[in-house]
């Protein structure tokens, strides 16, 4: 089977994704091996911090934000060096409405997962969100770029959404298309 073309590549990227600027590429989903990284040699506080994880997360489900903070920040206490704690914590933090711990923890997250994994595109997704909410979309777009390229599909969409004037010229791009689409079929 032979590879396809850089122009069939650009074909391609404009008819599934009409919403990207033309020209520019969706960055590539990580292999799961390499979002799964972290996962290798993990220590007994790890699997027991991961164990508090999946309680914090089922209290939060139940919308019991301080039990899921209480599970996070024991999780964060026995693995201190495990991004997801902090990431999870974080979470909770910004449903209880702690904006600016839910970010300290989301930058600790970032810094201990090195901007690697999958810890990490969680992290640059929430603090992408929580940037984009406070209106500052030079940060937003800045680390929902991080995430997609991280392998994030949310983050993905979120960089397309927010460049307005590609979303304009590939809409009138399409409509071009379609007419052409439509003269051909009278023909």
């Amino acid at each position: 089977m032979s590879k396809q073309s850089a122009h069939d590549a650009a074909v391609l990227d404009a008819v599934f994704n009409p919403l990207l600027p033309v020209g520019q590429e969706i960055p590539e989903e990580q292999p799961e091996e390499i979002l799964e990284a972290e996962i290798q040699d993990e220590s007994d506080d790890d699997k027991r911090a991961k164990e508090l994880e999946v309680e914090g997360v089922k209290s939060a489900e139940a919308n019991d934000f301080d039990a899921a903070l209480n599970y996070f920040s024991q999780a964060v206490s026995i693995a201190p060096n495990r991004a997801s704690c902090y990431n999870n914590r974080a979470q909770a933090l910004r449903l209880r409405g702690d904006v600016d711990g839910a970010l300290e923890d989301l930058n600790h997250a970032i810094e201990l997962s090195q901007g690697r994994g999958k810890a990490a595109c969680q992290a640059y997704t929430q603090r992408g969100l929580i940037y984009r909410l406070e209106k500052k979309d030079d940060e937003a777009l800045a680390d929902f770029k991080r995430a997609a390229n991280l392998g994030s599909p949310f983050a993905r969409t979120q960089v397309i959404q927010m460049n307005p004037y590609s979303a304009m010229c590939n809409q009138m791009l399409s409509e071009v298309i379609g007419q052409l689409r439509e003269e051909q079929c009278q023909d």
